[in-house]
């Protein structure tokens, strides 16, 4: 439930701090006091768009704070977002300065106004005075019968855009079949020419390297030679030479540390020279000119040189386009494989159908039960005998939202027949409906709400009457099991409640502030009897009166 309230710099009001309590609670005040301004802050910190009008003039900017007991159903999402639990407070802050600019945070933590939305549902559910304008309209029909079915159409929209998409791609395939077929007879050729190359990965590197070594063969032969001649079978050869030099040095070694040092890297020296004439041996012994394999490589060089030109292409690039090719002409094939995508659109329109009418079940379900409720709550708002119906019209083309559309219907008598909502004409009618089916859908199915505060802007309005104690007695009933908050100018509504908030406004130097307090007792009773339209002795009798029959009726 909401604990706290808290405005500073916000229209009117300049600094407020509101406590509120379980139960069933009014807001009241003279039209323009401010009562709308609190649920508008309440909604900023929710959500709402944020605009600078809301700025205090003179301020540099608003500010709205509200607590909440952290629902049970909220702990999950909020350790998903990184925010703190709050050892069972949700606190949610909002600023909006001058310029229209907005910063927001829940339990201390920066976010966003998609997540400040998010959380709002699980915390309060706003019903206003225009509530059944929405009424009229297909889509929120649809949420309102989805809510009480506890269907959610997210995997239903999910698959519905599956299936167009397969229907799209299966579309564009039959109109460009020529076309695809065209494309796939060029890549396939292309990709039978290099494939008669078959060009290796690094083939085209090791080409290039062996033919360098056959092209030069001769002159690594001499010059292999010649370096043999030198280290170990010429006259005189180095290897020779270095014997010489150990065989010196041997004799006088042991009189000098530093000589016998020397001796050592002379040694190591003749034995990687006795190891490159070895290497120099076996490498005359098997290489010998190959006129035959450097003709075989000047063939295949010119062959990818070739290919390369035809492609205007480098000839290390010839590898990765016959790969680009190849599964260019997969996608191809996939694309005109008309059969395949066809079964894929079938598939895909399969399963949408089967969660279609899993939805459809579950609305057929809890259309009567919502009718019923809201037939129920007719009866106590001045529509004797009428009745309410939930249709379900089975549309002629499948559409995202499922296999039916929605329609409200009603009968606002005895022996009359339903008809859509859309085309009741009396003002008065539609505001106690929008009242009815509010208060209906704010229960769940064991009489608790679907949210652990709900509030009523304004929605009694165009009610009067004995229809106006009705409406005070069932948002007192609603306030058995949840916190309720309703702004109204309906006395018999605000003798109903479990506490009474009042809204003023007054001048205070040269600014218009609003306040908001708590009224008991005599302050209350001359509130309520405003409410009825004035404040003489008949009408603070008949506020003492209404107030001690909301007593006498409270459980």
């Amino acid at each position: 439930m909401l604990r706290r309230l808290y405005l500073r710099d916000v229209v009117i009001v300049s600094q407020l701090e509101l406590e509120l309590d379980a139960g069933f609670t009014v807001l009241t005040g003279e039209t323009g006091a401010g009562k709308s301004i609190l649920i508008d802050a309440l909604q900023l910190a929710l959500g709402n768009r944020a605009e600078a009008v809301l700025v205090r003039e003179g301020a540099a900017r608003a500010e709205v704070s509200a607590e909440f007991d952290r629902p049970p159903s909220l702990a999950a999402w909020l350790e998903e977002g990184g925010f703190a639990l709050g050892d069972g407070v949700l606190l949610v802050r909002r600023s909006v300065d001058a310029q229209g600019r907005s910063r927001a945070w829940i339990n201390g933590s920066a976010a966003t106004v998609a997540q400040l939305r998010e959380m709002a549902e699980h915390v309060v559910d706003i019903h206003g005075q225009h509530a059944w304008q929405g009424l009229t309209r297909p889509a929120t029909v649809r949420a309102l019968l989805d809510g009480q079915a506890g269907v959610d159409t997210t995997r239903l929209a999910s698959l519905w855009q599956a299936w167009r998409a397969a229907l799209a791609t299966l579309d564009e395939a039959r109109g460009r079949r020529d076309t695809l077929e065209r494309e796939r007879e060029r890549l396939a050729w292309q990709i039978g020419e290099v494939d008669k190359l078959g060009p290796g990965a690094d083939e085209w590197d090791e080409l290039n390297a062996e033919h360098q070594r056959l092209a030069h063969g001769q002159a690594l032969l001499d010059g292999a030679r010649a370096a043999l001649d030198a280290v170990r079978e010429g006259e005189p050869a180095a290897d020779a030479l270095l014997g010489r030099a150990l065989d010196a040095l041997d004799d006088v070694a042991r009189f000098d540390a530093e000589i016998a040092a020397i001796v050592e890297v002379l040694r190591a020296a003749q034995v990687q020279l006795q190891d490159a004439a070895h290497s120099l041996g076996a490498y005359l012994g098997h290489r010998e000119p190959d006129p035959g394999r450097l003709a075989e490589l000047d063939a295949r060089l010119s062959a990818w040189v070739s290919l390369a030109r035809r492609y205007r292409r480098t000839p290390a690039e010839l590898p990765a386009l016959l790969a680009g090719w190849k599964d260019e002409l997969k996608s191809l094939d996939a694309a005109a494989d008309l059969e395949g995508l066809e079964r894929a659109a079938q598939a895909a329109e399969d399963a949408w159908r089967v969660e279609a009418r899993r939805v459809s079940a579950a609305r057929a379900k809890a259309a009567p039960r919502l009718a019923a409720a809201v037939t129920q709550a007719m009866q106590q708002l001045g529509m004797a005998g009428g009745r309410f119906e939930v249709a379900l019209l089975p549309q002629d083309e499948p559409q995202s939202f499922g296999l039916e559309s929605v329609e409200l219907r009603v009968a606002g008598h005895a022996g009359s027949t339903p008809r859509a909502l859309a085309k009741v004409a009396s003002g008065g009618e539609l505001s106690r409906l929008a009242l009815a089916i509010a208060v209906t859908t704010a229960r769940a199915g064991d009489g608790s709400a679907s949210a652990p505060t709900l509030i009523f802007d304004e929605i009694d309005s165009g009610v009067g009457g004995t229809v106006a104690d009705s409406v005070g007695a069932l948002m007192k009933q609603l306030g058995r099991s949840t916190q309720v908050l309703a702004v109204t100018h309906l006395a018999q509504v605000a003798a109903c409640a479990d506490h009474h908030l009042l809204v003023s406004k007054a001048l205070k130097g040269k600014a218009t502030t609003s306040d908001v307090k708590p009224v008991a007792g005599e302050a209350r009773v001359a509130e309520v009897a405003r409410m009825l339209g004035g404040e003489s002795l008949s009408g603070t009798a008949h506020a003492q009166a209404l107030l001690a029959g909301s007593a006498k009726g409270a459980p």
